[in-house]
């Protein structure tokens, strides 16, 4: 009786959902090719974010701070109404303050930019790319 199962043959197609199947070369290389569009187009969004400036104030704009999108500071404005030396503290408090701030708005837009491009994919390692 063994013997009888080990030597049929079964013959079994699977059988796919209509659409798929027949063309996978042609489905990979269509997934391919939108891929290297994606990666294209970060890749020029993570040149325009890293070339604009993001400005964030704090204490009334009395402490404004502007930063590159590759998050360097280039420029610092200081009130001199702000400027205590008795109150070293308060213009530290200002200066922290307004620097997250412009960090938090830069993050923000490439985020957001990001998204928009990948449809809120999720792009695992690809994240370090902007």
């Amino acid at each position: 009786m063994g013997a009888y199962y080990t030597e049929r043959k079964i013959n079994m197609k699977a059988r796919l959902p209509q659409g798929y199947g027949g063309g996978g070369g042609q489905n990979l290389q269509q997934l391919a090719r939108q891929a290297q569009k994606m990666q294209d187009q970060m890749e020029a969004a993570t040149e325009e974010l890293n070339a604009k400036e993001y400005t964030a104030s704090s204490g009334g704009g009395m402490v404004s701070v502007t930063i590159s999108g590759e998050l360097e500071i280039k420029k610092m404005e200081i009130s001199p109404d702000v400027v205590d030396p008795d109150d070293i503290e308060m213009l530290q408090d200002l200066v922290t303050a307004a620097v997250n701030e412009a960090i938090r708005n830069a993050n923000t837009d490439k985020e957001q930019t990001m998204n928009s491009i990948s449809g809120g994919m999720n792009l695992g390692g690809l994240g370090g790319l902007f």
